[in-house]
C-alpha cells in the first residue's frame, strides 16, 4: 500500500505562489488564553466586542493599557482604518481613553501590509495590561522533521525577525531537541533560560516558564509555540508577550474544544465549506479546476497541468472514503470561483471506487447544468463501469487516457 501524503496548506501556496493561509486561526486573545489556562504567565487582558463596553473594564484597574485590535493579520501597530483613525495598537493610561479608543476599532476595517486592500473588519479588540519591558527573548516550540521530533529555538535576540537573527548572527541561536522518551528535563530548561542571558533567580522562572509552554505543547497537540517576546520586565518577571500557536490537523478529534474557536470570517468560504464536508480544498490562482483523489495525485496533477501549459484553479482531494454527495458537493465548492473555466477530474481507484466517482460527476454535472468543458481521468477499481457510465450519461465528457492526455485536453479546451 501507497504510504499517505499529507502536505499543509501554506505548503501548496508556496510551491505554487499562490496567497498563503493558515491551518487553524486563533486570534492573539484566544492564545493567550490557552497559555494563561496551562499557567504561562501572561498579561492579564479583557476582550470587547461591542461599542461603549465600559463594563467590561470595570473592575480592570491598570496603570497603563495596550488597546490591540483582534484579527488575523501582522502590522497592526502601523495600519489605518477605514474611517481613517491611525494605528491598530495604541497605550494610554486612562480606562475611558481605552474605551474610546476600542470604539475607533471595533466596526472597521484595518488595513496593514497583510491584509487584503480592503482590509478586514475588527470585532474584538484586547485590552491588556502594560509591562515595562526592559529585555526581550526569543523561545520557539516546533515539531522538526530535521529532527523527527519536537525541538526548542531560543534566542537571547528577540522582539525581532528571528529569520534575520539566525542569518546574520547564528552564534545567537539554540536548538534543542526534546526527548520523546524522556521529555523535556529540568537540566534542558535550565540550559535554555541561561543561553536567554537570565540571571539569579530570573533563570528558574524562566526554566518554569519554558516547562509550562512544554505541557502545553503536549496537552493541546500543537506543532508550533512561539513566543515573541519572552520578555524581562522591571519587576523582574518572565512574561509571554506574544504568542503563535499552530495545531496538528489530525488531532481534531482529540482537541474539538480547540478547533471550535477557529476564526472563518476571513478564510475562504470555499475552504471552509470543504472542510465541513470532510474534503481538503486549497484555492490557487489558475483557471482549471482539479478533482482528484489523494494528496500526491494533487500534485502531480497539479505540476502536469503547469507542464502542459495550463494554470491550476484548486487542489481539492476527495479522500479515499467519498461519496456521491460528496463528488457533488466539491463540484459545487469548484464551480463556485469564478476563475474556473474548466474542470479535470483525475482518480485513481485504489480505495476509491472508479464507478462511485462516475456516478457523483454524471450527476453532479446534471444537477449543476455545468457549462465548463470536463475532462475526466480514472484509473484503478471498477474502472470499466466507471467509464461505460460517463459514455451513456449523454454529457459532454472529455475521456483521458492517461494523466497527461487528461491534462492536455483540459488546457486545450480552454483554447
Amino acid at each position: 500500500m501507497l504510504p499517505i501524503v499529507r502536505i499543509s496548506r501554506a505548503a501548496l501556496k508556496n510551491i505554487y505562489n499562490t496567497r498563503q493561509v493558515r491551518n487553524l486561526n486563533l486570534l492573539e486573545y484566544q492564545s493567550k488564553d490557552l497559555l494563561q489556562k496551562c499557567g504561562v504567565s501572561i498579561q492579564e487582558f479583557r476582550v470587547l466586542d461591542h461599542k461603549g463596553d465600559s463594563e467590561t473594564l470595570k473592575d480592570f484597574e491598570c496603570p497603563e493599557y495596550v488597546v490591540k485590535a483582534q484579527i488575523l493579520a501582522g502590522g497592526r501597530g502601523k495600519g489605518t482604518f477605514d474611517n481613517g483613525f491611525k494605528g491598530g495598537v495604541h497605550i494610554t493610561t486612562k480606562k475611558n481613553e481605552a474605551v474610546d479608543l476600542t470604539d475607533k476599532m471595533i466596526g472597521h476595517r484595518l488595513i496593514t501590509k497583510q491584509t487584503p486592500k480592503e482590509g478586514i473588519a475588527v470585532k474584538k479588540v484586547m485590552v491588556a495590561r502594560s509591562v515595562n519591558i526592559i529585555r526581550e527573548t526569543y523561545l520557539c516550540i516546533l515539531m522538526d522533521r530535521e529532527h523527527n521530533g519536537p525541538v526548542i529555538i531560543a534566542s537571547p535576540a528577540g522582539g525581532v525577525d528571528i529569520e534575520a537573527v539566525a542569518e546574520e548572527t547564528p552564534e545567537k541561536i539554540l536548538t534543542l531537541p526534546i526527548s520523546l522518551v524522556n521529555g523535556l528535563q529540568r537540566t534542558d530548561a535550565v540550559k535554555v533560560a541561561k543561553f536567554l542571558e537570565f540571571n539569579g533567580e530570573l533563570v528558574d522562572k524562566c526554566a518554569n516558564e519554558i516547562e509550562k509552554l512544554w505541557e502545553l505543547f503536549q496537552k493541546v497537540d500543537a506543532v508550533q509555540i512561539e513566543i515573541n517576546p519572552l520578555a524581562e520586565t522591571d519587576s523582574r518577571e518572565v512574561i509571554s508577550v506574544d504568542a503563535k500557536l499552530n495545531f496538528d490537523d489530525n488531532a481534531q478529534f482529540r482537541q474539538s474544544n480547540i478547533f471550535a474557536l477557529e476564526n472563518t470570517e476571513e478564510s475562504d468560504p470555499k475552504e471552509v465549506e470543504a472542510a465541513k464536508n470532510n474534503l481538503n480544498y486549497v484555492a490557487m490562482d489558475g483557471n482549471i479546476g482539479c478533482l482528484v483523489n489523494g494528496a500526491g495525485l494533487a500534485m502531480a496533477t497539479m505540476d502536469i497541468i503547469k507542464l502542459n501549459g495550463g494554470s491550476p484553479a484548486n487542489f481539492l482531494d476527495v479522500g479515499g472514503s467519498v461519496k456521491e454527495e460528496q463528488v457533488l458537493k466539491a463540484f459545487q465548492i469548484l464551480t463556485s470561483d469564478p476563475n474556473v473555466k474548466g474542470i479535470l477530474v483525475n482518480v485513481f481507484g485504489g480505495i476509491v471506487n472508479c464507478a462511485t466517482i462516475a456516478k457523483g460527476v454524471v450527476a453532479a454535472s446534471k444537477t449543476l447544468e455545468l457549462k465548463v468543458p470536463l475532462v475526466v481521468r480514472l484509473e484503478g477499481t471498477n474502472v470499466d463501469e466507471a467509464r461505460t457510465i460517463l459514455k451513456n450519461s449523454g454529457l459532454a465528457i472529455q475521456a483521458a487516457s492517461d494523466l497527461d492526455d487528461a491534462a492536455r485536453k483540459a488546457v486545450a479546451a480552454l483554447k
